[in-house]
């Protein structure tokens, strides 16, 4: 059955794959396939999250054999993928590369790491590929790839996202604002009236009520870090940039950010957020919290795993509505939504590839081009709306076709396909791949996830070498410092914050600031 799709879909994808190219300035494919004499091959690191199809792996699957079969025709290589666990990836991608082992094309999200592989040697030069053969990256994405240097020098291909928005996003319970004849708070004074009346008044009549809902896990600040932020006054953009890092994790250590966390130990503390939230690092009861209907506020990421909650939540529970809310004011009124730059991943390739890095760009140039990032993504055989709007299969039609759960992973270069040009077109992709809400509610989420308080932390391509010695100890450490915060008794606040903040400076945080500002000094301000 897959096979049959399979076949179906190269022929409905033909004209798509004729506008790619893997050449250099000519766009023809056949260029490319002159330069040498035979077939090349190249090793693709690709994630594995379990999600295989039954009878296939992340490495053999028909999304594969699209891949295989379109870059043997465009770009004249044969592409194998290497899977690596989704969970401690650059953990085990330093094995990989320490050992000489690594795949021809590897990534990452962690600019610290991608810069320390570069100052190190580790990575292969890609200045004259990427000229040679990445006119689509060029025309495409060329404006995010100077990210991907090092002392002027291509080491990293940036892979562009759909747009730039909100990384985290708060939600609450309609019903329960209605039940209580309350509106949707605007701001943090607005919230906690409303906590303190689910907790107090339970308006969904449910047991062990939770009005903010929050998980433990230590990978990820997105419980916490808009709420906390919101303490920290307008930023300029020196402070914007020493306090931003990859994610902005370090805004907790603005001025007037400590307040935040006080307001959350108070919270937790008079029964407001989740009793258990530290031990649930798998956020297991999180979800349950949620789809169960016990809770009344969460703040996470924008889509993931919400979307998957909503659904479930709105069959188990009649007439539940949990909407997205903008309620985190700044000390001047204003907003400030922390949004992801347009650069995602860094794409490299190991020092021991060198040779490879023509084929790679190659291939990453065949990727680049929306239509196939689609058709990689969505899966060639994937449904529209009448709009041309692609539409994501359902579980059960990912099954049938023997796709992966991520076909996403394997599209490593640009998640900006044509639909996403318009705010009409991205609201009829949100409708047509979610149809447990309507387009009101989609209209109301793009404005809060794309316009409303909008802010991209200041982003250059610097090298921080005591980002890069003590950086991923820092991050994880300061997740723990702020749960442990959060946590203690309101007496015990002050002392636990100094003596915590104290292991942070010994681990490298002030040198990390400090050397984030002086960065700045010597290359920007000028």
């Amino acid at each position: 059955m897959a096979r049959k799709k399979l076949a179906k879909a190269l022929s409905l994808v033909l004209a798509a794959s004729m506008l790619t190219s893997c050449g250099s300035a000519g766009g023809n494919g056949s260029d490319a396939k002159s330069d040498k004499g035979g077939t090349e091959k190249i090793k693709v690191m690709i994630w594995d999250r379990g999600t295989a199809a039954a009878g296939t792996t992340q490495e053999e699957n028909p999304t594969v054999d699209w891949i295989r079969e379109q870059v043997k025709e465009e770009c004249n290589l044969d592409v194998e993928f290497v899977s690596v666990p989704r969970s401690g990836t650059d953990d085990k991608l330093n094995i990989m590369m320490s050992g000489g082992d690594a795949p021809d094309i590897v990534f990452t999200y962690d600019q610290n790491l991608f810069t320390n592989y570069a100052q190190n040697g580790g990575l292969a030069d890609l200045t004259e590929a990427y000229a040679e053969y990445g006119k689509q990256i060029q025309e495409i994405s060329g404006d995010i790839q100077e990210m991907g240097q090092v002392d002027g020098k291509q080491y990293a291909i940036m892979k562009q996202r759909e747009a730039s928005g909100a990384r985290h996003m708060a939600y609450i319970r309609k019903d329960w604002l209605d039940a209580l004849g309350m509106d949707i708070p605007t701001t943090k004074e607005e919230l906690f009236k409303c906590l303190y009346a689910f907790k107090e008044k339970n308006p969904g009549n449910v047991d062990k009520v939770v009005p903010w809902a929050m998980g433990g896990s230590t990978d990820t600040a997105r419980f916490y870090l808009n709420f906390v932020g919101s303490y920290v006054d307008v930023l300029d953009d020196k402070d914007g940039f020493i306090y931003g890092g990859a994610d902005g994790e370090y805004i907790i250590f603005a001025p007037g950010a400590i307040e935040g966390i006080r307001k959350m130990n108070e919270l937790y503390n008079d029964g407001i957020i989740s009793t258990d939230f530290v031990t649930d690092t798998t956020i297991d009861l999180y979800q349950q919290d949620v789809t169960s209907g016990r809770a009344g506020f969460l703040l996470g990421d924008r889509t993931n795993p919400t979307f998957t909650n909503i659904p479930v939540l709105e069959s188990t529970v009649e007439g539940a509505e949990l909407v997205p809310v903008n309620c985190f004011d700044l000390p001047d009124g204003s907003y400030r939504v922390p949004a992801e730059p347009m650069y995602g991943m860094f794409v490299m390739v190991p020092k021991s590839s060198q040779d490879k890095v023509d084929a790679v760009m190659k291939y990453l140039n065949w990727m680049v081009n929306p239509d196939v990032a689609e058709n990689i993504s969505y899966t060639p055989d994937h449904k529209k709306t009448e709009e041309g709007i692609p539409v994501w299969p359902t579980e059960s039609e990912l099954a049938e076709g023997q796709y992966p759960g991520n076909g996403s992973d394997y599209n490593i270069m640009n998640d900006r396909y044509s639909y996403w040009e318009t705010k009409e077109g991205v609201v009829d992709s949100l409708v047509a791949s979610n149809p447990w809400e309507d387009k009101e509610y989609f209209e109301n989420f793009y404005d809060l996830i794309y316009e409303e308080g909008h802010y991209v932390y200041p982003t250059y391509p610097a090298v921080i070498e005591s980002e890069n010695n003590y950086g991923a100890n820092v991050k994880k450490m300061a997740i723990e410092y702020v749960y442990k915060l959060i946590c203690c008794e309101p007496d015990q606040f002050d002392k636990v914050q100094k003596d915590e903040y104290n292991k942070l400076v010994s681990a490298g945080l002030e040198k990390i600031l400090d050397e984030r500002a002086e960065w700045y000094d010597a290359n920007v301000t000028k």
